[in-house]
């Protein structure tokens, strides 16, 4: 078993967790589920993001304590990853996990002693919603791009980091260790490593920070930047430093799941950070848009926030999990609407794939005694030989990042299934021509076997309880390309209600 480590980003817990974050929740997982059913072991790491000047100012507004408020809010997160299905195998709290700690304190002394932290005096144009300092030239307006907002001027004296130093190795990671998924963003990074790296602050004071975060080592007047630290959750979350085995196993990461506001932390801050440390670079970042509203910025500050827990509680975890990756286009910016939720639930779950399962499976428990066996095959051979064209497709999406697509195609094949069904009516070859009658329900009950397979890094518990009708534990991928020659049905339930 090949070993396949991927991590989402890890959100602030200045306030509660918005359907953003829920996109990248369940894109991480659709990508490590399929990794799995392709029979590599997968390792997902996922957490929250607590040692944030941004996080201090909320727990002051909210008249609490930074550790408590922190502590109420991450829950809250993690209560988002479980019920949306996140199937994740760690969960870094950055300001309560030691192991995070030890991380922060030892990338920070490996890149001192490359030579790469020095300490100066500046002055310079910070965004607190960022946890970042902007050059005038990249404000818009006079504000901050991500946040529209006017950032403050701070003077102080910090450690920083020699960014400058790693431009051209940088540049010649991207080509050779460090895919960028889509490649249409690689571009853009590249532009901005050759305008030029500055070197970046990578400590505050305590004063600024209110004594809040990992101190830097051996100089408690000042604690790690944020992004210093965050980044490291990585490395925590694959077992540095208290298991080493597992660490070795997989590091480095074989993909990290991120939002396009972050993209210059992640391919560019960290693997420098990672080079001066001497620590192998990430294999790929994939990186997907935002979720808008009304064709805006979905924000804590704007207002505009949709909870994903109340849409899990009023729609449930699957058709959530459909609209977010169906709707909404893997790689650029997608518009969620409550009413699409609900159109795609009842016109392509109720309508299409559950219609579909629930008449084929409905028909053979009760007109057929429950089962149905492997039958000689005339036009349904056709049908097998399309479908075995998409599955073949489904994989190549797959492999590309290509999420919405891939779940698109594996609903044309339900769709294929329904036409099927009908132009046959096996309800009427059951009278007239038996033999005929059991091709048509052994293909359909076949092609409800593939939809089981392929649904399940998108709909989890549809795809285990189609499976359990028919028999069946959950299986390989690679069982969606070989027939079952023996079925024993149970009667299903409904799959899918429709939403008034």
């Amino acid at each position: 078993m090949e070993d396949f480590y991927i991590t989402t980003a890890i959100p602030y817990v200045n306030a509660r967790p918005h359907i953003g974050f829920a996109l990248e929740c369940v894109q991480a997982d659709v990508i490590a589920r399929h990794r799995r059913i392709s029979g590599e072991r997968v390792y997902l790491t996922t957490g929250t993001d607590e040692n944030s000047l941004k996080n201090v100012i909320a727990a002051e507004k909210a008249g609490m304590k930074t550790k408590d408020f922190c502590a109420a809010n991450s829950a809250l997160f993690r209560e988002l990853a479980d019920r949306i299905g996140l199937s994740y195998d760690a969960f870094i709290e950055t300001a309560s996990d030691p192991d995070h700690r030890k991380v922060a304190e030892t990338l920070w002394r490996a890149c001192s002693k490359s030579g790469d932290i020095y300490m100066k005096k500046y002055s310079g144009l910070y965004c607190v919603g960022c946890e970042l300092f902007y050059k005038e030239s990249e404000l818009v307006g006079g504000l901050c791009p991500e946040h529209r907002t006017k950032p403050e001027i701070v003077e102080e004296e910090n450690y920083f980091f020699r960014l400058s130093k790693y431009g051209g190795r940088l540049l010649e990671a991207l080509d050779k260790e460090i895919t960028i998924i889509p490649d249409s963003r690689k571009s853009e990074i590249t532009n901005f490593i050759k305008e030029g790296l500055e070197d970046f602050s990578i400590s505050r004071s305590i004063k600024r920070s209110r004594g809040w975060g990992i101190p830097v080592p051996g100089d408690s007047s000042q604690t790690i930047y944020v992004w210093f630290d965050a980044l490291g959750a990585y490395l925590s979350g694959a077992g540095l430093p208290s298991d080493m085995k597992k660490f070795n196993s997989l590091w480095p990461a074989d993909m990290h799941v991120i939002g396009k506001g972050v993209v210059r932390f992640h391919a560019i801050y960290w693997p420098a950070m990672l080079m001066s440390a001497g620590i192998p670079l990430p294999k790929s970042i994939f990186i997907h848009g935002y979720v808008t509203v009304n064709g805006q910025k979905m924000s804590k500050s704007i207002g505009n926030v949709v909870d994903p827990v109340q849409m899990l509680e009023k729609y449930g975890m699957d058709p959530v999990r459909y609209y977010l990756t169906r709707s909404i286009s893997t790689f650029q910016d997608g518009d969620f609407s409550e009413k699409a939720v609900k159109e795609a639930t009842n016109s392509e779950l109720v309508g299409n794939l559950g219609n579909f399962v629930n008449r084929t499976l409905t028909f053979i428990s009760s007109v057929m005694g429950g089962s149905v066996d492997e039958q000689d095959l005339g036009e349904g051979k056709l049908l097998l030989d399309e479908v075995y064209k998409i599955v073949d497709e489904v994989e190549r999406l797959m492999r590309q990042g290509q999420l919405n697509a891939a779940i698109l195609r594996i609903m044309e094949i339900s769709s294929l299934g329904n036409r099927y069904f009908q132009d046959n009516e096996p309800w009427k070859l059951a009278k007239e021509d038996a033999a005929a009658a059991k091709e048509v329900l052994f293909v359909c009950a076949n092609l409800c076997r593939i939809l089981g397979i392929l649904i399940y890094p998108y709909m989890p518990e549809t795809s285990n309880r189609i499976l359990k009708y028919i028999g069946e534990e959950p299986t390989r991928l690679s069982g969606a390309k070989s027939l079952k020659k023996h079925f024993e049905i149970a009667a299903p339930n409904i799959l899918f209600r429709k939403i008034e």
